[in-house]
């Protein structure tokens, strides 16, 4: 089973967070589709991979999304992805 925990944080407090669990054909899959999937659900644009995100992910399972990383304005610190279980 694959889970990804999502965290919205702001003033270095958790304002949200939410767990998904995923069964797609790849990790990759279950990555981008996980983080879509919480995206849709706090109303948020799906966040550009950078690929200084894509090298912090694959060697700690885990990324934070700031400001540079959306295109519409946000109302919180970063959003954090990390990878519970695989």
């Amino acid at each position: 089973m694959f889970r990804l925990w999502g965290r919205m944080i702001k003033n270095g407090r958790l304002v949200r967070d939410m767990t998904v669990t995923r069964n797609d054909d790849t990790r990759t899959h279950r990555i981008v589709q996980g983080l879509a999937e919480i995206c849709g659900e706090w109303n948020l644009a799906v966040p550009m991979w950078f690929e200084s995100n894509i090298k912090d992910f694959k060697r700690t399972n885990k990324v934070r999304f700031t400001q540079d990383n959306f295109v519409e304005s946000i109302d919180f610190d970063y959003l954090e992805i990390r990878i519970l279980e695989e």
